[in-house]
């Protein structure tokens, strides 16, 4: 991947900054790893979004494809190190959308209490 510059949000916001990706990383976060839970999250992902989204995540190391299913072969999203390690990245926006934006649901402790670390791969 290219990157349009050598400055580190810049290059972050490469790979992150779309309206989706990190939608999609909170989403496998909270445990929903297959294309249709995804695909059913609130915000109403369309397939074509999803799949390119799934398939960007996965060309940068974020999460890694495993099959759950031969015939016909399905996969369940699952978080790298690297993926991994955006949590506090999550953490912050949520925390500061609670605080500054009226309305928004509160925090699970889940999500609040979470390390990267519980996320990494075994």
């Amino acid at each position: 991947m290219e990157h349009r510059s050598q400055c580190p949000v810049a290059s972050g916001l490469d790979i992150f900054g779309d309206k989706w990706t990190l939608v999609v990383l909170r989403t496998i976060f909270a445990g929903r790893r297959r294309y249709s839970d995804l695909l059913a999250m609130p915000e109403r992902i369309s397939t074509n979004i999803l799949a390119d989204r799934l398939a960007l995540l996965e060309r940068q190391g974020l999460i890694a494809a495993r099959p759950y299913q031969v015939n016909p072969l399905r996969h369940e999203y699952h978080l790298t190190a690297k993926g991994a390690d955006i949590l506090p990245i999550l953490q912050a926006i949520a925390r500061w959308s609670v605080k500054h934006i009226p309305g928004r649901w509160p925090l699970p402790d889940w999500f609040v209490t979470a390390e990267p670390q519980r996320y990494y791969p075994v």
